[in-house]
C-alpha cells in the first residue's frame, strides 16, 4: 500500500504536467484536474515552445554539453579511479579522500572561484567552458563508484593481460574497462540527468551572454515563464518541461536493466 502511494505521489504530478502541455490557459485555471480542455488538445504550444522559445537552438546546446561532459566525467574518471584502485600508495589514499572530499563541498561554495577563473580564461558564456566546469563536478562521483567496481575485479586478470604482453594502459582499455561496464553505465546515467537538468551552474556562467548567447534547456525554461510583459503562458510552460523531461525518460528507459545490475553490483562488491 505504501508502494502504490508512493507511486501515486510521483507519477500523478507528471500526468498532470503532461496533460496541462496540451491545454490553454484558461483550461488549466478552470478545469486543472481534467484530463482534457474545453477548447480542445492544444498541440501548439509545443510548437510555439519549440519555436517562440528557440528549444530546438537551445536543446542542441544541451545534448553537446551533455554529451561531452558525460564522456569527459567517464574517460578521467575511469582513469583516475582505476589507479587510485590498483596502484595503492599513500599519495594514492591521500589523492582519493580529495576526491570524496569533493562530494562534500557545496557547489555554491565554488561559484565565486569559478568565476573569476573561467573569465581569466575567456571562457565565460561559452558551452566549452560550461562543459570544464560539469566534468570537475562530476569526477568524484564517477571515481568513488568506479574505484569500487576495479577493487572488485579480481586481479589475476590485470596479470593475465600483462603475461599476454599487454602493457598497464593496454590491460586497462582492452581488459579491465569492458569489464567495469554496469558501473560506467551508473555513472553516465547519474551524470546524465544531473547535466540535463542543471540550472544553477549555466545561470551563473552563461547568463552574461545576453538572449543571443549560448544557454541550456533549464535557462530556455527560465525564458519561457514570462513570454510577454506581466504574464505567464503556462500552457508553453509546461509544453517546454515536457521537452525537457522526455530525453530524461527515454534514456533512463533505454538503459534501465544495465543501471539497477551496475548499482546491485556496486553494493555487492563495496
Amino acid at each position: 500500500m505504501a508502494l502504490v502511494g508512493y507511486l501515486a505521489w510521483t507519477v500523478l504530478p507528471m500526468l498532470w504536467v503532461a496533460a496541462s502541455a496540451l491545454k490553454s490557459d484558461a483550461d488549466i485555471f478552470h478545469r486543472p484536474l481534467a484530463l482534457f480542455g474545453a477548447e480542445g488538445l492544444q498541440w501548439s504550444n509545443f510548437a510555439r515552445a519549440w519555436g517562440e522559445g528557440h528549444f530546438g537552438k537551445y536543446f542542441l546546446t544541451s545534448v553537446w554539453v551533455t554529451v561531452l561532459s558525460v564522456a569527459g566525467i567517464l574517460l578521467l574518471g575511469s582513469m583516475s579511479a582505476y589507479a587510485l584502485s590498483r596502484f595503492l600508495h599513500r599519495v594514492g589514499r591521500v589523492t582519493y579522500w580529495m576526491f570524496l572530499a569533493g562530494l562534500m563541498i557545496p557547489a555554491q561554495l565554488s561559484i565565486i572561484p569559478l568565476f573569476f577563473f573561467l573569465r581569466s580564461l575567456g571562457w565565460l558564456n561559452s558551452a566549452g567552458g560550461l562543459v570544464v566546469v560539469y566534468i570537475a563536478n562530476g569526477l568524484p562521483f564517477a571515481v568513488f563508484i568506479l574505484a569500487g567496481f576495479f577493487r572488485g575485479l579480481p586481479r589475476t586478470f590485470y596479470e593475465a593481460a600483462v603475461i599476454d604482453g599487454c602493457s598497464d594502459a593496454g590491460a586497462f582499455w582492452r581488459v579491465i574497462l569492458p569489464l567495469a561496464r554496469p558501473g560506467l553505465v551508473t555513472v553516465a546515467i547519474f551524470q546524465f540527468i544531473g547535466i540535463w537538468k542543471e540550472y544553477f551552474y549555466a545561470f551563473m556562467f552563461l547568463s552574461g551572454g545576453g538572449p543571443d548567447g549560448v544557454k541550456t534547456l533549464p535557462l530556455a525554461l527560465a525564458n519561457l515563464a514570462i513570454t510577454s510583459q506581466y504574464r505567464t503562458d503556462y500552457g508553453v510552460l509546461f509544453a517546454g518541461l515536457v521537452i525537457v523531461v522526455l530525453p530524461i525518460l527515454f534514456v533512463y528507459l533505454l538503459v534501465q536493466k544495465h543501471l539497477v545490475r551496475g548499482i546491485t553490483a556496486g553494493a555487492l562488491k563495496g
